[in-house]
């Protein structure tokens, strides 16, 4: 016999979803309006402006995609590139590696510029890359590579692509509203996030944003984009302000909802608050987890505050830990991928998620399940839990 679906009530730390605001949750139950219905139509236009508050952008060309980011991802690459065209792609985890595929999909060719899984990019190698490839018309890279936890250098690459003519393609999935971000400033050209990570709303939605010169990149294609859906300058007449719009699909009403509301939070906060929230969580839960004499993957110099990759001890099954972690504690974290798949779990501090509760029951958490799994270091819970309030409260005293 069927019957409604009740899901348990989980604290999420992986690499997303993060928690979902209770206000995002309330503001997906309201009616559902027409997709046309002149409120809504208002509610487009406020939604547009958030995410360019988000973004730090005047971009006219900025908007929700109605489905995930990888649709994001798929939405920027089409309606920028046509058959023939060449891409430097920036590849330092399983992101960049998606990004090849999204260029060869589109009849283009990918000049792969490598860095090993939880290295940040290489711009020296990058600026050789574009100078051995004068023919290139695009740069693209991942912002914050959720697979390794590493941040690059957006700023220092978007500025290299306009040097040498080129347009800046970004993967901002998991940095929008945890770490700085400014497009304008920084000069990237088309850049893409998703609902699911530091804006703590549901998964589905993807906000992109194009620059002037990317959108004078899609008006003057020699080639029709590939995608009908994805095609920005039918989207355009839907998404482009005004009273009147063009009907293009029936937008996902209840989960742009969330996502005002999402972003409308953010915007309370303020971008400068959210990213120090985030950064201060991660030095207190990388200070408990130094105390419990485990090991972070990346760099401090470069690592995201908002996905941390933790090294799996020696001896310790990594699965049986998250199987552990979620059963007992209905906590989650994520596993590692490609290249690091068994060697680290990715601990996930966006949004919502990114608060002092959360990184002290991680710690407990951890400590209690490596002790019960006969972890042959001893535990110490509470110095490990000592440590990270003596971040918070240092944070406190300097506020």
């Amino acid at each position: 016999m069927h019957s409604s679906f009740c899901p348990p009530q989980r604290t999420l730390m992986g690499p997303g979803p993060s928690d979902v605001s209770p206000r995002v949750l309330a503001a997906m139950a309201r009616p559902t309006i027409g997709h046309l219905d002149p409120q809504f139509i208002h509610l487009m236009d406020e939604i547009k402006s958030l995410l360019q508050f988000a973004f730090c952008t005047r971009n006219q060309l900025t908007l929700p995609v109605s489905a995930p980011g990888s649709a994001g991802m798929e939405c920027v690459f089409v309606n920028l590139l046509e058959p023939g065209d060449t891409v430097v792609v920036c590849r330092n985890g399983a992101f960049g590696g998606r990004m090849k595929e999204n260029v060869e999909r589109c009849g283009a060719r990918a000049v792969m510029v490598d860095s090993p899984w939880g290295e940040t990019i290489d711009i020296d190698a990058v600026e050789q890359a574009l100078k051995d490839h004068p023919q290139a018309n695009a740069l693209a890279f991942v912002h914050a590579e959720t697979s390794t936890g590493v941040r690059s250098d957006a700023q220092s690459l978007a500025a290299l692509a306009s040097r040498y003519g080129c347009l800046s393609i970004v993967d901002a999935v998991t940095s929008l509203g945890g770490i700085e971000l400014r497009v304008d400033d920084w000069g990237i050209d088309a850049i893409y996030s998703g609902s699911q990570k530091c804006l703590s709303c549901a998964p589905g939605i993807s906000p992109v944003s194009f620059s002037d010169r990317a959108v004078a990149r899609i008006r003057n294609r020699k080639s029709r984009v590939q995608s009908w859906f994805l095609d920005m300058n039918l989207v355009m007449g839907y998404w482009g302000g005004g009273s009147k719009r063009s009907y293009h699909h029936t937008a996902p009403v209840n989960a742009l909802y969330g996502l005002h509301e999402s972003l409308l939070i953010l915007h309370e906060e303020g971008l400068q608050s959210s990213w120090a929230r985030h950064k201060n969580c991660y030095q207190a839960l990388a200070a408990g987890v130094d105390a419990l004499e485990i090991n972070l993957l990346v760099d401090k110099s470069y690592r995201l505050p908002q996905l941390n990759a933790i090294e799996v001890p020696e001896g310790i099954d990594e699965a049986a830990v998250r199987a552990r972690l979620l059963s007992d504690w209905n906590l989650e974290i994520g596993a590692g991928l490609g290249e690091l798949t068994g060697k680290i779990w990715r601990v996930g501090l966006m949004g919502h998620s990114a608060n002092q509760k959360n990184v002290r029951l991680f710690l407990s958490a951890l400590g209690s399940v490596l002790a019960a799994s006969g972890w042959e270091r001893k535990v110490d819970i509470s110095q490990s839990l000592a440590a990270a309030a003596n971040v918070f409260n240092d944070a406190e005293i300097n506020r």
